[in-house]
């Protein structure tokens, strides 16, 4: 059955202009449904129904390929379904007076917690302010005075009445170092002097004693009331100061209760705030001297450390807010997504208070969306379990990692768990998401809906028309040159040749933008007003110039001839097969000889990369076919009494997959029949148990590799490549290999089936069987069967100890 070659428009489906229906991208009218636009349905579909989805374990993880707007898009869709939604509740933890080591949370509504913070702040400072004042003020110094000088009364009373009684017995009160004493006094009234009352008969002294040691008994009894009264004193005066304290802080924390009252907490707070102020007064009043340790910007009154007790530390605040928080952590590590506490140096100690509680992610996207990158959250110690036990728990629980792993001996504290309403949204590649299902038995509760991106849309009318409007929205963002027509149509072709299929548009749009920028680029270069198709076409050849080193060292080494790749004449059991190599993101494709050598044997098909463990498992896939099309065919009525080996030749690498066994399946058909191949063709297709060709990847790349060496050889018209029917879909070619097909220099062979290569390789019929399988005389098919026939004998011969003429006079000699 004969092969039609394939036509320039069958390799290269060109854009018609005509169908666009405008100049420039000036004129384009600008997509605002990014989303729906860009041909997600499914996915979008997906990510509407996870965040309108309230119930537990309804997060979403969104798997597709990098570049295809997987975190734009989410974020869009988040946007317009939690805009309905009102800011959360802002979040505040405050000091536990009873046990500082556990911080106790406040929840207030969005926007009143910075208020809070600041009224209790302000509260502080007037507390300060009126207490300072109140103690200053004269009505206070008055009665300080007055509790002193009724003290001080009493006291004088008591020593008076000691002194009166002394006078009157003739003594007098002396105040010395060593206490109070008595001493007689003389005529005059002065106290005697010692030798005076040495002098003074025996029973007047034993007299003076003896009313000296009572008045001495009594003024004791006098020196120990004193203690007394100065507890009476300090009594009074703490009461004088609670009565002042609490006037003054009455009003204070009355005003800031009222405007919370309906607050849960807060009314407690105030008043467990107010008690430990009257029970600390002195350091509230104190001026610490101490400079703060505090990582945080300006000192403040607050700041120090018998103040900073009372402070409120706001960890989420949601006062500039408008609806629902979509968060995007960047650096998913534990600390950051469920928070931390920090830690101060102090005296040579690491400390820390609930003013170092510090929030995460989770902690900024309660009530609304939180968005992770898969990769990034699976590398960082922790995140995921952390991640995964706050869903599970609904709450935010601050832990340290230190502390789990007993890392860190310091003292830590436990802040109250913060309930978590929040919908998570992890971005990743498909074998993240596959691993984990996989692997993970916690996963498919908590992430059980998969938004799955697509890179590819059809290429039809109507997606034309959406796509031309989406390139216009990006030469609008990124503020590029306007795109004229040409220009577009050739970025359509492009992003089909991306796809590698002519039926298909490439939907990755960072593939796309990046073109288009270097686009911009060169025809700002070349001072263009506006970017070209030639423009476009220079940065298509840029990129490929940069990036195909390698291949032209290959091509240079086919052309000295190093690497050996035949453009004309006939071999048996040889022919040129395509390969593709890929560097990074630039695919390229290589010609490689096989060849296949057969001799009589038990039916086996040799493959040399296998055994040497260069072939891949589906390489050897491919060749263990050979043996069922060989044997279903050929092998049906007489055993298969050969074998055969194939190889790549100047192959020093491994070999991986299926496309070349069609090329090694013609190769064997020739070294079997002893039919050359022509040389001036190559190769590309795998093939079946039936004989039929199919489909394969790279064919653009592999028609182009095995066309530049015809083109450096110097195109004959005779050359070209046989490629699967199938893939004639994916043609995108090179424009140079276009032109030459045109012009009839280089040609494309649509091939279904074996039968049909082997007539084109060969020139000669490759034979159909009829009803008693025998096919026509010296077609390839009865060459070969012929062939395997003589195997056959010879092999039943050499079993039954024949030997052929000449066998034994060659052996006795």
């Amino acid at each position: 059955m004969p092969v039609n070659r394939l036509e320039a428009d069958q390799v290269f489906r060109a854009c018609n202009l005509e169908q666009l229906k405008f100049e420039t991208t000036a004129d384009l009218e600008p997509i605002k449904e990014l989303s729906e636009a860009l041909g997600q349905p499914r996915a979008v579909e997906s990510l509407r129904f996870g965040t309108g989805m309230e119930h537990q374990g309804y997060n979403i993880f969104v798997l597709g390929q990098s570049g295809t707007g997987r975190h734009t898009m989410a974020a869009q869709v988040l946007e317009g379904q939690l805009k309905k939604l009102s800011p959360p509740d802002d979040w505040c933890y405050v000091n536990n007076f009873d046990d500082q080591s556990r911080p106790k949370k406040l929840q207030l509504p969005a926007g009143k917690g910075i208020r809070f913070t600041k009224d209790l702040a302000k509260m502080i400072k007037d507390a300060r302010s009126a207490l300072k004042a109140s103690f200053e003020s004269e009505e206070y110094q008055h009665q300080v005075q007055a509790i002193g000088e009724e003290v001080k009364e009493r006291q004088q009373k008591a020593f008076k009445e000691i002194s009166d009684r002394a006078t009157k017995k003739g003594l007098a009160l002396l105040r010395t170092p060593g206490g109070l004493a008595f001493a007689p006094l003389d005529k005059d009234g002065d106290v005697m002097s010692p030798d005076e009352f040495k002098q003074l008969p025996k029973e007047t002294l034993q007299n003076y004693e003896k009313e000296m040691a009572g008045l001495q008994a009594d003024s004791q009894k006098i020196l120990e009331k004193i203690p007394q009264w100065q507890k009476e004193i300090q009594e009074k005066m703490a009461t004088l100061n609670k009565e002042i304290t609490e006037k003054s802080l009455t009003q204070l924390v009355a005003g800031v209760k009222a405007e919370y009252a309906e607050i849960a907490g807060i009314p407690a707070h105030l008043d467990v705030v107010k008690k430990d102020i009257m029970d600390n007064l002195p350091a509230f009043l104190t001026e610490d001297q101490q400079q703060s340790s505090l990582p945080s910007g300006e000192e403040t009154d607050m700041d120090s450390p018998a103040i900073r007790r009372y402070k409120v530390n706001l960890v989420v605040d949601n006062s500039k807010l408008n609806a629902a928080p979509i968060v995007f952590e960047d650096n998913p590590t534990y600390a950051n997504l469920v928070g931390k506490v920090e830690h101060i140096s102090m005296m040579g100690a690491l400390v820390t208070d609930f003013t170092l509680i510090k929030a995460g992610a989770l902690h900024r996207a309660n009530g609304g969306a939180l968005i992770i990158d898969a990769r990034k959250i699976l590398t960082h110690p922790g995140a995921w379990d952390g991640l995964k036990r706050a869903l599970q728990s609904n709450c935010i629980k601050i832990e340290s990692l230190a502390e789990m792993y007993s890392l860190l001996s310091t003292v830590m504290l436990e802040p109250e768990p913060i309930p978590l309403k929040v919908k998570v949204i992890i971005i990743g590649e498909p074998m993240l998401y596959y691993l984990l299902q996989r692997f993970d038995p916690e996963f498919p509760q908590i992430f059980k809906v998969a938004a799955d991106f697509d890179v590819q849309i059809e290429r039809n009318g109507e997606n034309q028309e959406l796509y031309v409007r989406l390139l216009g929205n990006i030469v609008a963002k990124q503020k590029l040159l306007h795109f004229d027509k040409s220009a577009v149509g050739r970025l359509i072709e492009q992003s089909s040749r991306m796809m590698r299929d002519s039926e298909r548009l490439n939907i990755r749009i960072r593939d796309i933008k990046d073109l288009m920028l270097e686009a911009d680029y060169w025809a700002r270069q070349h001072k263009h007003e506006t970017v070209r198709a030639g423009d476009v076409q220079k940065s298509i050849d840029s990129k490929v110039f940069r990036s195909d080193r390698l291949r032209q060292r290959i091509q240079e080494e086919i052309q000295r001839g190093t690497l050996r790749i035949e453009t004309e004449g006939s071999r048996v059991g040889q022919v040129n097969g395509l390969a593709v190599m890929m560097l990074g993101d630039f695919a390229f494709g290589k010609p490689s000889r096989i060849s296949a050598q057969v001799y009589m044997g038990k039916g086996e098909v040799i493959d040399i990369e296998r055994e040497t463990k260069l072939g891949g498992p589906i390489h050897s896939k491919g060749v263990l076919i050979l043996s069922g099309f060989l044997g279903a065919r050929y092998g049906t009525e007489m055993p298969l009494s050969l074998s055969a080996s194939l190889v790549f030749e100047q192959s020093y690498g491994g070999v991986e997959g299926d496309s070349a066994s069609s090329a090694e399946l013609y190769a064997l058909l020739s070294a079997i029949a002893e039919v050359p191949i022509k040389q001036q063709f190559a190769v590309t297709g795998s093939v079946d148990q039936y004989g039929r060709v199919q489909a394969i990847g790279g064919v653009n790349e592999k028609i182009e590799g095995f066309f530049d060496v015809c083109r450096h050889r110097g195109l004959t018209g005779s050359q070209g490549v046989l490629i699967p029917a199938t893939n004639v879909k994916h043609l995108m070619l090179r424009k140079d290999v276009v032109e030459a097909i045109a012009h009839q220099e280089f040609h494309v062979y649509p091939i279904e089936n074996i039968d049909q290569g082997i007539e084109l390789l060969t020139g000669r019929p490759a034979g159909e069987a009829d009803e008693q399988r025998r096919y026509p005389a010296d077609s390839v098919n009865e060459l070969v069967l012929r062939r395997l026939r003589t195997f056959a004998d010879n092999m039943s011969k050499f079993g039954k100890g024949e030997e052929g003429p000449g066998e034994r006079g060659d052996r006795d000699s």
